[in-house]
């Protein structure tokens, strides 16, 4: 199946800060609730490492609607030590964010990019303003 992608959809783990797991660990999550594999095409870790989830030519499963047309990232993170939303990124997700994004927009070049909130306002997920971190880039 030939998907056509429009979005990618940036979200957290909703872990609390500097616990480090990894997509293996948010893969196992997924399947407890049902789902064929991870539901995200990209994890970054805490150290700014980039691991593969769902095959991008698989629709995702991290975001009601958009899943068919959309790229799922999540970054692990996005809760304070008392488990309250909060923008975790460190320096190296934020520069694997980067090139990441960077890289899915020279593939697909109309591309959109949205945080989890936006399409889902009863989501705080990423824990941060897509829209003004795309503006500081």
């Amino acid at each position: 199946m030939k998907r056509t992608i429009k979005k990618i959809v940036i979200h957290c783990s909703a872990t609390r800060e500097g616990v480090d797991i990894k997509a293996s660990t948010i893969d196992v999550w997924h399947r407890k609730r049902g789902f064929r594999s991870i539901g995200y095409h990209y994890v970054i870790d805490l150290d700014g490492t980039i691991e593969n989830g769902r095959p991008l030519d698989k629709p995702g499963a991290h975001c009601e609607g958009v899943n068919d047309s959309s790229i799922g990232i999540c970054y692990i993170g996005g809760l304070d030590s008392h488990g309250k939303p909060k923008n975790t990124l460190t320096p190296e997700q934020n520069d694997s964010l980067v090139t990441l994004v960077s890289m899915l927009k020279d593939s697909f070049p109309d591309i959109k990019i949205f945080g989890h909130n936006e399409l889902d306002p009863s989501k705080s997920c990423p824990c941060f303003n897509v829209q003004e971190w795309l503006k500081r880039l």
